[in-house]
């Protein structure tokens, strides 16, 4: 940090339970990271094991799933 930065009147935490409220946050671990770089890329994979999940809870086969 820089000497012309004055955090003497900051309140750590100020924003914390707001922020906590309305976001919706995922902490990877770092290995699962180094696959999933970006949100693009989990949600997509996350999207597609739904896709599984929700035809296997139906009894029906997914057309769409990696055999």
């Amino acid at each position: 940090m820089r000497e012309e930065y004055d955090f003497s009147k900051g309140v750590r935490g100020k924003h914390h339970e707001a922020y906590r409220r309305g976001a919706n946050i995922v902490v990877l671990e770092p290995d699962v990271a180094k696959v999933f770089p970006d949100s693009a890329a989990v949600n997509g994979a996350l999207r597609a094991i739904a896709q599984v999940a929700q035809a296997h809870a139906r009894g029906t086969p997914n057309q769409d799933a990696i055999p």
